[in-house]
């Protein structure tokens, strides 16, 4: 994916319904039914970094498949200039950072929403996934 790949115009507005799976939610082309590949140049699905080092934070509720978060740039960060941290909505809790290869391709003004979790025998939170989407993107889950 290249830079300025996560944009759109309003007649192309991508519409990206949450499509309810086993452990989380896989994506739906709104427009057209068909289902869509995490790997769609038109969005970024990405594995979050460091939520190792923050077990009892990713386990909040707020990092839930479906849940909004927030992405946060740390142009201050002396080990990456470039890193974008995964915050909750409220900017309360961090989850972990954008992988750093895709961090420098992002804007600032995307959306993102977890859409996959990863649990340990236990059922403790160890990992997960979020979309992340052009600012005009709609996503939404399909109604029932």
């Amino acid at each position: 994916m290249q830079s300025g790949d996560l944009s759109s115009s309003e007649p192309d507005r991508l519409r990206i319904w949450l499509e309810p799976g086993e452990s989380g939610f896989w994506l739906r082309n709104a427009a057209t039914g068909e289902a869509m590949s995490f790997r769609d140049p038109r969005l970024l699905v990405v594995k979050v970094a460091g939520v190792s080092h923050r077990s009892d934070a990713i386990q909040d509720d707020a990092f839930a498949p479906g849940r909004r978060v927030a992405l946060v740039p740390e142009p201050d960060n002396k080990h990456d200039p470039d890193a974008v941290g995964i915050w909750d909505a409220d900017r309360r809790v961090q989850a972990g950072y954008v992988p750093a290869t895709f961090a420098p391709e992002l804007r600032g003004d995307e959306q993102a929403v977890a859409i996959w979790e990863f649990r340990d025998d236990e059922g403790r939170r160890i990992g997960m996934r979020v979309l992340i989407a052009p600012p005009d993107a709609w996503i939404q889950e399909p109604p029932a």
